[in-house]
């Protein structure tokens, strides 16, 4: 059964880091794209950053842009999103979501497989 669970997240202070991290299961994260979206209360889902299956490409939201970085690391089987510099306007659920594509994609609609998201809250 394909499975990703997502950790790391918490409460920060404004300018503060977080690492959230995006674990698979049943099957092997470097064949796949992974997405990492968030989701503020009212708001729709917004794609965050990505990173395609040979880690040759990434992608960030404006919004994230110097801030964000993801990464991977195969021998966990687990994709990482450091974040820092961190803004009130960051607080969302995060989630990651995984499909077998070899190019990197924010649109949500692009992926089957998501986990079940957390939370990550940034005030004084």
């Amino acid at each position: 059964q394909l499975q990703l669970v997502e950790s790391g997240g918490g409460l920060v202070q404004p300018g503060g880091s977080l690492r959230l991290s995006c674990a698979a299961s049943g099957f092997t994260l470097n064949y796949y794209a992974i997405g990492w979206f968030r989701q503020a209360p009212g708001k729709e889902r917004e794609g965050v950053s990505c990173i395609s299956s040979e880690s040759s490409n990434t992608y960030y939201a404006d919004s994230v842009k110097g801030r964000f970085t993801i990464s991977r690391d195969n021998g966990k089987n687990t994709v990482y999103l450091q974040m820092s510099g961190l803004k009130p306007e960051d607080t969302a659920v995060y989630f990651c979501a995984a499909e077998p594509l070899t190019r990197c994609t924010v649109v949500a609609g692009d992926y089957d497989y998501w986990g079940q998201g957390t939370q990550v809250t940034v005030s004084s």
